[in-house]
């Protein structure tokens, strides 16, 4: 019986995806407990979008701290010891189509303003970039953590959580 309970909430969470999907360009957050199948909701949600462009997954808890900065903006030859050539990163490589965070609340605070100015903005500035570059790009983005408590501990940005917030999705356990 939870089986079909789990999925009568499932075929709702897909309708509401596919109206929030075609419905404009907003961020869209889909919340749930880990292995409730999101990822699976927001490769959905790319397909009913529209968009041309490429599908990019990034899992924010599995990027190292160092690192987040230039998988997410990118980076240009000799920014730090190791860049031997320019990285487009996850914004730029999804330009035109649909970039998912998964897990966006294991963002650090610093991280997170740069996001917010994607969503404010529309552009990134790469790691050792001279000028910001424009992007294209729908956000979903996922978690299993409490936003609003984070907000509330000072562990999440608010400016950050209203702009990811705009499209809630729950998904039942």
């Amino acid at each position: 019986m939870k089986n079909q309970t789990n999925q009568k909430g499932m075929v709702g969470v897909m309708a509401l995806a596919k109206r929030y999907a075609e419905g404009g360009d907003g961020a869209i957050i889909l919340r749930g407990e880990t292995g409730v199948g999101k990822s699976h909701v927001a490769e959905q949600l790319a397909k009913w979008t529209g968009r041309k462009g490429p599908f990019v997954t990034v899992c924010c808890g599995a990027i190292p701290h160092t690192l987040i900065e230039s998988q997410l903006f990118g980076h240009m030859r000799g920014a730090f010891s190791g860049a031997v050539s320019n990285f487009a990163g996850a914004f730029k490589q999804a330009d035109g189509g649909v970039i998912f965070l998964d897990e966006v609340g294991e963002l650090p605070l610093d991280m997170q303003v740069k996001l917010l100015r994607v969503l404010q903005e529309g552009e990134v500035d790469p790691v050792g970039g001279k000028r910001p570059v424009k992007v294209d790009v729908r956000i979903i983005s996922a978690t299993n953590k409490d936003l609003a408590k984070l907000v509330a501990d000072n562990a999440f940005r608010e400016d950050l959580y209203y702009r990811l917030n705009v499209f809630p999705i729950e998904a039942p356990p």
